[in-house]
């Protein structure tokens, strides 16, 4: 690795902070709220909910699953930083609604190494792995005063649709 590596994105930067100052943003969430959806590059989560920086607090992981990372950060965002709502939404044409041995054979055939003793916690019905996630942050004991709701976004309509 070389400072080259990262020459395009570093420049980038460079002429964003020119003409992008944000002294004036608040680290709590302008809207109360927590986004948890998926590291997809196709979604935009600010735009996609009229949002802007400051909203929102945005968590992103592989299929927008709850996991102990995002049960500890919500913790965090819930008494620290102002949120009082959480949307978890997945997406349509995810990679993660597969079984889970087709990502693992992926992995391998992309030469990557055997990752079966890992769990990408795939899910080929995304609306039961959403209503059983909302459950698991609804019944957290950390997470007692906040409203979470699943949703499903669709990548060909740029439409979000509550699923719980």
């Amino acid at each position: 690795m070389t400072t080259d590596d990262f020459a395009d994105v570093l420049a980038a930067n460079h002429a964003y902070a020119a003409e992008v100052p944000r002294a004036d943003l608040e680290a709590r969430a302008a809207k109360g709220l927590a986004v948890l959806t998926c590291m997809d590059s196709r979604i935009e989560p600010l735009p996609m909910l009229g949002l802007v920086a400051g909203d929102a607090k945005i968590l992103r992981n592989a299929g927008a699953r709850v996991t102990d990372d995002v049960l500890r950060t919500l913790v965090l965002a819930d008494y620290l930083l102002g949120v009082e709502r959480v949307m978890i939404v997945a997406h349509t044409g995810c990679r993660m609604s597969m079984p889970e041995e087709d990502i693992h054979a992926a992995i391998l055939a992309a030469g990557g190494p055997d990752t079966r003793s890992i769990s990408f916690l795939t899910s080929e019905d995304q609306e039961s792995s959403l209503r059983a996630d909302v459950r698991r942050v609804r019944s957290w004991p950390y997470l007692t005063n906040i409203t979470v709701g699943g949703f499903l976004y669709d990548l060909d309509s740029g439409r979000v649709r509550q699923v719980c």
